[in-house]
């Protein structure tokens, strides 16, 4: 016999509980993303590959190690997309959606990473994503945390705190970058080797390094206040207090940069508190929600400047984090006890499902073990069916839902005289 195939590493087959919940983080985002009026997009899941590497930036470890890109059979590079961003810039671009300015759009679906499987990682992850393009004010960033922050609360997940800072504009990040040039190239021999390869291509990632060697010198760093120009600093003073008129909690994270190369001004990541129960799931350490505003995107495509924002969570993260997602009992579950009524029982689950009730039947097994399976089963109404010599009869049971139960039963008397006999 042969050896049955097993998944590929970094993949998952998500079922059961696990499965409810990530239905669960997508529909509630689904709701929320509609309470804001963010249009839903649909994207491809591969693009030519120099929609990433133009537009993420040749030195991340995103387009320089991560990337899954090939050859077609006409010798055109694509990649399976990394991330969101840049394939609704490239679309924004090409289709002409400029016209929808400022547009609000948002999305889900798969992303493809090769990178280290680890708990909440996989080179196959899905992510939820919106984004608000040819908006600069402050208030589309505002309005994109306000909408994070509740998604978060509308999913239940509490101990989160969002990290918040400025790179400040194209000026006051270039600024900042010659200095921490100067800064980190004084120890350059006793940084990581990651990090003494940023140096020069792009040191601002040196600051969210995890390793031990380069995090003492991080420390003493030059900040990004230190470079702000005056209408940079107003900008970030307004996202600021435009959050605290939101009532969104926000805590201050100047090292805070994000890796990829078009972020501008507001960058952010909803972190767990150390000590809370998302931190016992995740470890403190880990991003839940993360974005930023990418001001310099457009143009790297070839496209006007345009100022543009937005966020992108994992759902997987998400759905560890909201609990276990019961599957939804059955409000009535069709029985039939006899074979010879199985048409009545195919025409009742039918009308049920039509009318909006969440229906089910059983009829497979020992008849006479149906309707106690039907029991366990957990339904709120049976509508049990057997034939006798005047043609089918049909009983109903409630368990503990007597307004469904009414219903029900006047759903089923109406039925009841079309059933087939």
């Amino acid at each position: 016999m042969p050896k049955t195939p097993q998944a590929i590493r970094g993949t998952q087959d998500i079922f059961g509980a696990d499965a409810e919940a990530f239905a669960f983080v997508v529909e509630t985002f689904e709701r929320v993303r509609k309470l804001y009026r963010f249009r839903r997009v649909e994207m491809p899941v591969f693009e030519k590959t120099e929609v990433f590497s133009r537009a993420i930036g040749e030195t991340t470890d995103v387009v320089s190690k991560e990337m899954y890109s090939f050859d077609d059979r006409g010798g055109e590079s694509l990649t399976l997309r990394p991330e969101f961003t840049a394939g609704i810039a490239r679309a924004y671009l090409s289709n002409g959606w400029q016209q929808h300015a400022p547009l609000k759009v948002a999305t889900h679906g798969p992303l493809f990473r090769y990178e280290r499987p680890q708990k909440g990682r996989y080179r196959q992850f899905h992510q939820i994503d919106a984004e608000i393009i040819g908006a600069g004010e402050p208030q589309a960033d505002v309005e994109l945390l306000a909408m994070a922050d509740q998604l978060l609360k509308e999913l239940g997940i509490e101990g989160v705190t969002l990290h918040l800072n400025t790179l400040g504009d194209g000026d006051s990040r270039e600024a900042w970058r010659a200095a921490l040039v100067e800064h980190f190239r004084a120890v350059k021999d006793e940084l990581s080797e990651d990090s003494q390869e940023r140096l020069e291509k792009n040191p601002l990632r040196i600051l969210d390094s995890k390793d031990r060697r380069d995090q003492r010198f991080v420390a003493d760093a030059p900040k990004i206040d230190q470079f702000l120009s005056d209408d940079a600093r107003a900008f970030f003073d307004a996202v600021t207090s435009g959050l605290d008129a939101a009532g969104v909690k926000w805590t201050r994270a100047e090292s805070l940069v994000r890796g990829l190369d078009y972020y501008r001004h507001t960058a952010f990541e909803f972190i767990p508190d150390e000590g809370s129960e998302a931190a016992g799931k995740l470890g403190s350490q880990s991003t839940i929600l993360g974005g930023g505003r990418y001001d310099g995107l457009m143009e790297s495509l070839g496209g006007a400047p345009t100022p543009a924002v937005g966020w992108a969570a994992g759902i997987e993260r998400l759905a560890m984090l909201v609990g276990e997602i019961e599957r939804e009992e059955a409000e009535v579950m069709v029985v039939a006890e006899d074979d010879d009524v199985l048409p009545t029982a195919v025409f009742a689950t039918a009308g049920f499902r039509e009318r909006g009730f969440i229906a089910d039947m059983l009829v497979s097994g020992s008849p006479k073990k149906r309707f106690d399976k039907a029991v366990k089963s957990g339904a709120k109404v049976i509508l049990s069916l057997k034939m006798e010599e005047a043609g089918f009869s049909s009983g109903l049971r409630t368990a503990g839902e007597e307004p469904l139960g009414g219903k029900v039963a006047s759903e089923w008397e109406q039925m009841k005289p079309f059933a087939p006999q």
